[in-house]
């Protein structure tokens, strides 16, 4: 969601700060703002829209070193210009951006009143910058006013303060991520590493009551108390300095064609195709852990959850083990017992989802441990949970989730062959599913060159009031994936279900042409998969049929779209690819924006 940047060196700051909101829209923002120090006075801009429209409004020169910068989702307030960030105190003072919420704001509020200090706009993060002035007034650094002021609040915060007459900045974190970068004679400050890659390798990842003090060639940390804190210096990945959008119409668009590279890099060191195992080293876990743990959880939000359901599947199928897959958020809120000798798995792309870091925080309280399966590297996850498996999607732009949602079903693939390998899975059984899934990337490239009559599923999709999604067992899973894509970047009410419950509710729904998306492979529940897509048609729905290349089936469409064939238990990359297909382009045929869907962000970093 929101996306903080700033900057303090030699270089002109604006320039580098409009550059570094740009590269954080994927998040997803409703508004935008700068406040750049020309040594004199800070200067604000800021506007309701696009990084484009700020550049708009933006004067031919704005002169400084030190600077910060905010792309902002409405939380508190509504989306008009005055509660844009950054937010500045009183007297001008100081200027800030946050990300997270302030729990007890309307108490800090009713006290800033109290002094005769009246906030302007209708956001909890204004109150910061007032609080933070009162401190400065009192006669403490900048350093202790923040510290002072951290402590009187609930929630959570990501923050970047900016001092008229210090050449300095301060920056917090409690809840939402925020990293330094370290360049030569200057310094940045992003919410997302991405950003940064342009300007340096080196970073440094704020922890959870972190206070960073930066200055042009140096900085410092300390706890809300003042205690130091040793910086932990990390060198980011190259690949994530190539997301550039290039030839490609939309990153959605590049994204779901790099699916094959993407997946060839998150299988590659980690099979071992003449045991027929896995091998996540990353994870650490050991025979004895494999075989001893009574169950497995798996915890997602979104589409993290769905390939968790797929993991959880898998697990089951090839481990004989329980598994089970949660939505995070209710997963922290159930109370869940928690058995210290289960192995947790925590699925995220972005690593900083706010309801998983809260479930893995309640099973590490409760004395389980949990693996992470991320795909940033260094993030709030992955660091929390201090082992687990990068799944090396590569930097993922757009906000509907694509060549993530496949490498982390490859991902969770691996580490169920791993465990059954331990128990159950014969080393035949697990030879021919390493074959299989090691020429997946292939078997995408191949769907790719003949994609098939996706135009003729979109002349369906695009007039419809809502949308029915069917599958049993793994296409289940996929159907619900399917429906995910479709309804949040082409906005249509879209039903995904197992097609064994189709019966129970969903057929009321239909009425003569009716869309229903059936998936359908070539695995041992296609016949009764096929019993409930005879249903619909009786009812007048038009099918659009996901069957696998060559089956007697592809008759059974109104729209038949083929996929090369694979082992039954790899059908999700395969089966997933058209479903992506059709979302982005009845999404184009809407003229919806495929990349930024409306209320949408990449990283939901609040509750």
């Amino acid at each position: 969601m929101c996306g903080i940047f700033g900057y303090i060196g030699h270089q002109q700051a604006l320039p580098i700060l409009v550059e570094g909101l740009r590269r954080l829209e994927y998040r997803g923002y409703d508004s935008t703002g700068v406040a750049v120090d020309d040594g004199q006075s800070i200067q604000t801009h800021k506007t309701v829209g696009k990084v484009a429209d700020l550049k708009a409004i933006l004067p031919p020169s704005v002169q400084g070193t030190l600077g910060i910068a905010h792309t902002r989702w409405a939380t508190h307030g509504g989306v008009t210009q005055v509660n844009t960030h950054p937010h500045a105190s009183e007297a001008g003072t100081v200027h800030l951006v946050h990300n997270g919420i302030i729990e007890n704001y309307q108490q800090l509020r009713k006290g800033l009143l109290k002094r005769g200090i009246e906030c302007v706009s209708e956001t909890d993060s204004e109150v910061l910058a007032h609080m933070i002035a009162l401190e400065i007034e009192s006669g403490s650094t900048p350093l202790e006013s923040v510290q002072k002021t951290l402590r009187r609040l609930r929630g959570t915060w990501g923050l970047c303060i900016l001092f008229k007459e210090h050449d300095l900045l301060v920056c917090a974190r409690n809840g939402s991520p925020l990293i330094i970068g370290q360049g030569e004679g200057e310094t940045f400050v992003s919410s997302d590493p991405h950003p940064l890659t342009t300007h340096t390798q080196r970073v440094v990842y704020l922890e959870d009551g972190d206070v960073a003090l930066i200055k042009r060639d140096s900085f410092s940390i300390t706890s809300i108390r003042g205690h130091a804190v040793e910086p932990s210096i990390t060198v980011l990945e190259e690949a994530w300095g190539e997301a550039e959008l290039g030839d490609a119409p939309h990153y959605m668009y590049k994204e779901i064609y790099e699916q094959p590279d993407a997946l060839r890099q998150c299988i590659a060191g980690r099979v071992d195709r003449e045991m027929g195992t896995g091998r996540l080293g990353g994870m650490g876990l050991d025979h004895a852990t494999l075989v001893q743990a009574p169950h497995v959880r798996l915890l997602g939000c979104g589409t993290a959850a769905y390939a968790a359901e797929i993991g959880q599947t898998l697990i089951e199928r090839m481990g004989r083990i329980p598994a089970v897959a949660h939505i995070s958020s209710e997963f922290r809120n159930n109370d869940t017992v928690i058995n210290p000798k289960a192995i947790y798995l925590a699925v995220s792309q972005s690593g900083e989802t706010a309801d998983t870091i809260s479930a893995i925080k309640e099973i590490q309280l409760k004395g389980g441990q949990v693996f992470g399966v991320v795909n940033v590297v260094g993030s709030t996850i992955a660091r929390l949970c201090g082992q687990g498996v990068y799944i090396h999607s590569g930097p993922e732009q757009s906000v509907a989730s694509t060549k993530a949602f496949t490498n982390m079903v490859a991902a969770l693939t691996i580490f169920a062959t791993q465990l059954g390998r331990t128990r159950h899975l014969s080393k035949d059984d697990g030879r021919e599913l390493i074959h299989h899934l090691q020429q997946a990337p292939h078997l995408m490239e191949t769907y790719f060159e003949d994609t098939g009559p996706i135009g003729e599923a979109v002349d369906l999709l695009c007039d419809a009031q809502s949308v029915l999604f069917l599958g049993r067992g793994l296409s289940a899973t996929v159907a619900k994936e399917g429906a995910l894509k479709l309804m949040e970047l082409a906005y249509i009410p879209c039903l995904a279900y197992p097609a064994g419950e189709m019966k129970h509710g969903p057929i009321a729904l239909l009425e003569e042409g009716s869309p229903v998306v059936v998936v359908a492979p070539n695995d041992h529940l296609k016949e009764k998969t096929m019993s409930a897509l005879h249903e619909v048609k009786a009812r007048g729905a038009k099918v659009i049929l996901i069957h696998e290349k060559g089956d007697s089936i592809a008759a059974e469409g109104d729209v038949s779209i083929a996929v090369p064939s694979i082992h039954p238990w790899l059908t999700p990359l395969l089966t997933v690819l058209p479903l992506q297909l059709m979302a982005y382009e009845t999404a184009l045929r809407l003229g919806r924006d495929v990349d930024r869907p409306r209320n949408l962000a990449k990283s939901v970093t609040v509750e």
